[in-house]
């Protein structure tokens, strides 16, 4: 009995692939996409054991703000009502992204996001980050813990002294994709 024979057909593959087409719509092709995006935020966060240093401040606030521009997307959709998961998972990764990025925690490697402000950022938040992100509590298992009492941190690649930012001073927090 040969492989060949319980192999499809190139028709078959095609038929297949065009019920596949038929039966998709574009939200769920775009929830798709948002809890992907979701997924790989909290993953950059580096906050679950062994992703530390995964961590990549620029890629999490891409991948929220990317999340979010496909909310108002599916809100004019049948199951606007149904979408709340993906708003707390997104909400809580805002929080943890604030938290580490006015820590200073994003100093290491391709940690870009020294625009963020914590003010508020650690107010239990009870909302599950889920589709693969950290929960609002989750401590990270590297890189700085410290507030407003740490000593400065050393100058980063740009050049910045670690200070605080023009959003940091102004006493707003920042958040993705405003």
């Amino acid at each position: 009995m040969s492989s060949e024979a319980d192999e499809p057909s190139e028709a078959e593959l095609r038929a297949a692939w065009e019920e596949q087409l038929r039966l998709l719509t574009p939200a769920d092709v775009i929830v798709q996409t948002a809890v992907s995006l979701i997924s790989l935020a909290g993953r950059r966060l580096g906050l679950e054991p062994g992703t530390e240093s995964e961590r990549d401040l620029r890629q999490v606030r891409d991948a929220i703000d990317g999340a979010r521009a496909l909310l108002p997307v599916l809100e004019r959709g049948e199951d606007a009502p149904s979408l709340g998961p993906l708003r707390e998972a997104i909400s809580a990764l805002q929080l943890e992204y604030a938290k580490l990025a006015g820590a200073g925690a994003g100093a290491g490697a391709g940690a870009g996001g020294s625009a963020g402000g914590s003010a508020g950022a650690g107010a239990g938040v009870g909302a599950s980050a889920g589709a693969g992100a950290a929960a609002p509590g989750a401590q990270a298992g590297s890189g700085s813990q410290g507030g407003a009492g740490s000593a400065t941190p050393a100058p980063d690649a740009d050049g910045d002294d670690g200070g605080p930012g023009p959003a940091q001073r102004s006493g707003r927090l920042w958040i993705p994709g405003s």
